[in-house]
């Protein structure tokens, strides 16, 4: 690892979506929003306040209002990122705000359309760029996986058995930090299919309808991409950098009373406003910078993403807000928390070298095939030049550039070496079979080693098959620089993006130059002004005044927003506490009256609390330790014989269930049953009876009575 501790501040944008025609028709005319895109400032106006109060700015590195472009996103804010993680750095880009603001939007967009595609498609076009425009002595493995966290469980998107897998368990390594057990990942080779592993995931996420989004996310995501990069340094050696880039879909913060959930839908939002509570926290103590304690532990989302806040990462957030008067709340509260994050210091490295590095695994298996093929070609070689007759031989292996036609050539050799081991096998057996004064056990004995022979070297033909298709294999899953992986990209293509990436520097630049420009001016503007007259001294200094004291009215309405918020999450917790009480009561009034002491006690005895998965386990009923003491595998009944049944069993069916507990206990209520209907027996066997009771002339076919037949 690099030993660079240069800290650098989390990337904070903000992004604001268009009325839609539900808010313009519900509410008044006009949002609550302004920005101004040169200075990167937010204005937001209370509708509820009077006209004198003064508005709300907040300044970011970067805002985009309704009419902005997804590619003008990405340009100026995002590729910056893209390019850092390809270099080796880690990096996160996460989207944060109110349900049905766009963070789905931004994130992934629209596919098909070029340009309202989002900062996840773009993202996946940037790195494969990037490795078919680098130079060929780099090697390139991209990975990607994909899981959401979904009622505080971490859920799989790639596997196959989503629906009923167990929840992922979260571990942490001290080289790599936090990660995820036994999660799968892919190896993709081209946009195609870093595109398909992103739509099965999407196919298995969770997504529901509520009041205010009718495709609404009820589940965090998070798409990682580990590209990984091996080029020779200057000592001669090839060097390994591992770039990871978390794209983190947050669901949304919602209230009840707008949303209008109920039953699964409201679980699912009182775990996302959870999560979103926790990731609050933890922004707020690593904002402070005084705080001793960061509760990453709090939630399984902000456990992820605990590198991306205050670790080794680069951070984007992207935090979008809603135009219309009724969500002025919760847009007041996503503009809190993303100025709290622009605090947050990360302590970016580049990641040189790792031990769990994928790609050097890959490479060290390609050269032991290597080297197992080169073998097998020197022993064919060996052989060939006994069995040849005019002493032709095979040329040595050469260099790294003709690995391919080396292995053409092993290939070719070795079914040329096979070809003629046959014939002369072949012709060996035919002279056995023609030698007259051979004894009749003695050619026998002399077929039977030619046989074997011919096994041995078609067995040794298939193991040279084998090793050839799977060298192959692990070669094709590394991506070589300067081969094309998508269409063939031109020079003006290369030079129009350069000129749009120089566009996107130059106006962050601008930017920040004009927001260091405001504050200076701001302090200097007292240093600069001179009076003429006292007269106009006061002026100045009542000018001043006001404006002083127009900055107190925003602080006083700031710390009073700040106790309402307080006030309103008290209460959220306390009716949460409320409910959970409630429901708590409900399950002991079952466990007491339902289920026995004595099974309730067993239970209790095995149950263990992890904090780690913060969630209680049960101990096996043996120990792992103690493998002497295990019991034994039940074996197998006979077929056909019915299973033994003991004594204590016997007795039990005679007396039936306990007394005690056989009038209230509704494990072991008797469900009444329906007698056999002798209408449901087979058409068939009807209709014979019916025939043959029409031949019968019996009284019971006048008094309309039917019989029944036995199965």
């Amino acid at each position: 690892m690099s030993k660079n501790k240069s800290s650098e501040s989390v990337k904070v944008v903000v992004r604001c979506r268009p009325l839609n025609h539900k808010e313009v028709s519900n509410g008044p005319a006009g949002g609550i929003i302004q920005m101004d895109l040169r200075l990167g400032q937010v204005i937001l106006r209370n509708p509820r306040a009077p006209a004198s109060e003064p508005q709300k700015t907040f300044t970011f590195d970067g805002v985009y209002d309704a009419n902005s472009k997804q590619r003008d996103l990405y340009d100026e804010s995002v590729r910056p990122l893209i390019d850092s993680v390809l270099a080796g750095f880690n990096g996160t880009i996460f989207a944060y705000g109110q349900t049905g603001t766009g963070k789905t939007y931004t994130m992934q967009g629209a596919w098909m359309d070029p340009e309202k595609r989002g900062v996840i498609p773009n993202a996946f076009d940037h790195i494969f760029t990037h490795i078919s425009r680098s130079q060929s002595d780099r090697q390139y493995l991209v990975r990607a996986s994909y899981l959401e966290i979904y009622l505080e469980e971490i859920r799989d998107l790639l596997d196959p058995k989503h629906g009923n897998a167990r929840a992922l368990e979260l571990r942490e390594n001290p080289e790599s930090g936090v990660y995820v057990r036994d999660l799968t990942s892919c190896v993709c080779k081209s946009i195609k299919e870093i595109e398909e592993v992103m739509n099965m995931g999407n196919q298995a996420r969770a997504v529901g309808a509520t009041d205010m989004n009718e495709h609404s996310s009820r589940s965090h995501a998070l798409f990682l991409i580990t590209v990984e990069c091996s080029q020779p340094g200057p000592d001669g050696r090839k060097h390994i950098r591992v770039g990871r880039l978390n794209l983190v879909d947050l669901a949304g913060s919602e209230r009840q009373a707008k949303t209008g959930v109920q039953g699964e839908r409201l679980k699912e939002a009182a775990k996302i406003n959870l999560s979103l509570s926790a990731l609050g926290n933890v922004i707020s103590a690593l904002a402070d910078g005084r705080s001793s304690h960061v509760p990453y532990r709090d939630s399984k989302l902000t456990r992820l993403l605990q590198d991306s806040l205050g670790g080794n990462a680069k951070t984007v957030m992207v935090a979008t807000l809603g135009p219309a008067p009724q969500h002025y709340d919760e847009t007041l509260t996503t503009l809190r928390y993303a100025n709290r994050a622009k605090n947050i210091q990360n302590q970016p490295r580049v990641n040189e070298d790792p031990k769990d590095a994928l790609l050097r695994e890959f490479q060290r298996e390609i050269a032991r095939l290597r080297a197992q093929l080169n073998h097998r070609k020197w022993r064919s070689k060996q052989k060939k030049e006994q069995v040849e007759v005019d002493g032709e031989a095979w040329e040595r292996e050469g260099d790294e550039e003709t690995e391919g036609e080396d292995e053409e050539g092993v290939e070719k050799a070795a079914e040329e070496y096979v070809k003629l081991e046959e014939q002369r096998l072949e012709m060996e057996k035919e002279a056995i079979r023609g030698d007259q004064f051979m004894l009749a056990e003695e050619k026998q004995r002399l077929l039977g080693e030619k046989e074997r022979m011919m096994g041995d070297l078609r067995k040794e033909q298939e193991a040279t098959e084998q090793l050839t298709a799977k060298y192959k294999a692990m070669e094709s899953k590394l991506l070589v620089g300067g081969k094309n992986i998508i269409d063939h990209t031109n020079e003006q293509q290369k030079m129009l993006e350069m000129k749009r990436q120089e566009i996107a520097d130059q106006t962050c630049s601008e930017r920040e130059i004009q927001q260091q420009m405001l504050v200076q001016d701001e302090e200097t503007l007292e240093l600069r002004e001179t009076f003429t007259s006292l007269q106009q001294e006061v002026e100045a200094k009542t000018k001043k005044l006001k404006k002083l004291y127009a900055k107190l009215q925003c602080i006083k309405a700031e710390i009073q927003d700040v106790n309402d918020e307080h006030v309103r999450s008290r209460q959220e917790l306390e009716q949460t506490q409320n409910e959970l009480t409630r429901e708590l009561k409900f399950k002991y009034l079952i466990i007491e009256n339902f289920i026995p002491p004595e099974e309730k006690n067993k239970i209790m005895n095995r149950l263990t609390f992890d904090p780690e998965e913060d969630q209680w386990k049960f101990q096996p009923l043996v120990p792992a330790e103690s493998k002497s003491s295990q019991m034994k595998k039940r074996p197998t009944s006979a077929v056909g014989y019915k299973r033994p049944i003991s004594q204590y069993a016997r007795v039990a069916i005679a007396m039936g269930a306990h007394s005690r507990y056989r009038a209230e206990n509704i494990m072991f209520l008797e469900l009444d049953m329906t007698p056999p209907n002798t209408a449901s027996l087979d058409r068939s066997a009807e209709t014979e009876l019916n025939q043959s009771h029409s031949v019968d002339s019996s009284p019971t076919k006048d008094r309309g009575v039917r019989k029944s037949r036995s199965w």
